[in-house]
This record gives C-alpha cells, sequence and structure tokens, in this order.
C-alpha cells in the first residue's frame, strides 16, 4: 500500500486523470442501468398503455416518455446507495493532499451522490424519498427533521437532529481545501436548530440544539455555535442580546427574513 502511495504522490496529474476515468465509468454504469429501467418501462407502456389508433395514441406515447424518465430516476435512487455500499466509501475525517489513496473513498462517495444530485435529486428533495436516500447514502437524519435543498456533498459526514429545519439553496458539506490541502471534517446540527435560507455550512462545524444561523449567512471551519444561540453574517458570528431583540421586534412586524440577516451585527 506505501508503493502504491509513493506511485500516486509521484505521479499526481496521472493519478487524477486515472481517478477521474474511474468515476465517469463508474457514474456511466449507474446511469446506464437506470436509464435501462426507464427504457424497459416504456417499451411495456409502449406495448400495453398506448392504444393502437385513435385520439390518445399520441398522447400516451408522450406520458410514457415522462413516466420512463421517472421510472429511471427512481431506479437511479436505488443503484447509487447499492455501489455506495458496495465499494469503499468509508470517507474518515483527513488532512492531506487531494490526490491521496486517503481520499479516494471521498471522491468515490461524493462522485456517486453528484450523479443523482445534478439529475433527480431536485426532483425528490421535497418529498418523503428525500431523506430516504440521503439516509440511504449515509446522512444521519432525526425525527421530523426538514430539508429544502440538495446543495449537499459528504452525506455520510453528516448528522441532523430531531425537528431541523434546514432552509432552501443551504449549502452543507463536510470539507474545505486551504493552502494546498483537503480537510474532511463531520458536520454536526443539534436538535430544533434553524439554517436560514442560502446560508453556507462548511465542514468541522457543529450547531447546537436550538441555535439559529441567520439566511445567507456562512459558517467557517471551526465555528462552534452554541445551544440557543443565534448567529449571522460573512463569516458568522454570535449576535448579542441588543440586536436578537431587534430581529425578534422586525420579525413581529413582518419583515422578511433576508432582509433582517442583513443588519447590522453587535461584535458581542
Amino acid at each position: 500500500m506505501d508503493r502504491i502511495e509513493g506511485w500516486v504522490r509521484r505521479y499526481g496529474q496521472a493519478a487524477h486523470w486515472l481517478a477521474v476515468a474511474g468515476l465517469y465509468l463508474l457514474a456511466a454504469s449507474a446511469l446506464g442501468l437506470a436509464i435501462g429501467a426507464g427504457l424497459a418501462f416504456l417499451s411495456g407502456w409502449q406495448a400495453w398503455g398506448v392504444p393502437s389508433a385513435g385520439l390518445l395514441r399520441l398522447p400516451a406515447t408522450w406520458l410514457g416518455y415522462g413516466l420512463a424518465f421517472f421510472a429511471g430516476g427512481f431506479a437511479l435512487l436505488l443503484v447509487v446507495p447499492l455501489y455506495n455500499k458496495v465499494l469503499p466509501t468509508r470517507v474518515l475525517p483527513y488532512r492531506g493532499s487531494y490526490v491521496s489513496l486517503a481520499s479516494l473513498p471521498w471522491c468515490l462517495h461524493n462522485g456517486l451522490f453528484y450523479v443523482v444530485r445534478y439529475t433527480f435529486l431536485p426532483f425528490i428533495t421535497l418529498t418523503p424519498l428525500g431523506p430516504w436516500f440521503l439516509r440511504a447514502m449515509g446522512m444521519r437524519i432525526g425525527r421530523r427533521a426538514f430539508i429544502n435543498t440538495e446543495l449537499i456533498s459528504d452525506p455520510c459526514l453528516i448528522q441532523i437532529g430531531d425537528n431541523v429545519v434546514i432552509g432552501g439553496a443551504v449549502h452543507l458539506f463536510a470539507h474545505y481545501g486551504g493552502g494546498g490541502h483537503l480537510t474532511i471534517a463531520p458536520v454536526v446540527i443539534g436538535d430544533r436548530a434553524t439554517i436560514g435560507q442560502g446560508a453556507t455550512v462548511m465542514g468541522d462545524v457543529v450547531i447546537g440544539a436550538e441555535a439559529t444561523v441567520l439566511p445567507h449567512s456562512v459558517l467557517l471551519p471551526g465555528s462552534r455555535v452554541g445551544r440557543g444561540e443565534t448567529w449571522g453574517g460573512v463569516p458568522a458570528r454570535p449576535l448579542g442580546e441588543a440586536t436578537r431583540a431587534r430581529l425578534k421586534a422586525l420579525r413581529e412586524r413582518g419583515l422578511p427574513a433576508q432582509d433582517v440577516a442583513i443588519r447590522p451585527i453587535d461584535p458581542r
């Protein structure tokens, strides 16, 4: 194994291309299985669900095309977690080179997840299939959690508590880069926490129970949001008592949350 690691480090560019080619082949096989399922459904639909003649023939054919798309998408929801389970995708906390054997499980896990994220996940995010798929990919999700975003990476390293609300277009990922290094670190969101629309939660972040992250805020790596605290801004920082009281008053007057989020923040 050390010899392979040495080869990877010595021929980093070639190793990178080899890994990318492998990911493309893996993604193609998963998509191929899903598309095959959709085409099989379409074949059956055309044989049994489309009239041989009449006014309904063309609409029934069009409907079959749409249903075949969803049949393929639902098949993809089964194929990708199965691949994720049987392949070496056990991601561990890590800091080091992007091109390394230690980062390979991270590449595989996210590569598989992105096959669904960029194709079919938007169609199921707000359905019961959304949390089911995230759990199937390793995310730990509590009871009655509401997740209104597909902008997720590293699901196997994200833990979400009970009654958590994740707003629309929240970026949620358990890694970050800098100084030529990749760092992979878990994200933990406590019970009844609220993450506002468009916020960003990076790797190595812990959000306590009943805490609030205001819309469009950015929680940098190493952030520790205490229980019941409200954080906001770029980068996000805790709000003082005066600011929280002002925010509460503005909300009671019906000011939209995105307008509240850009108000000045106390240095406390």
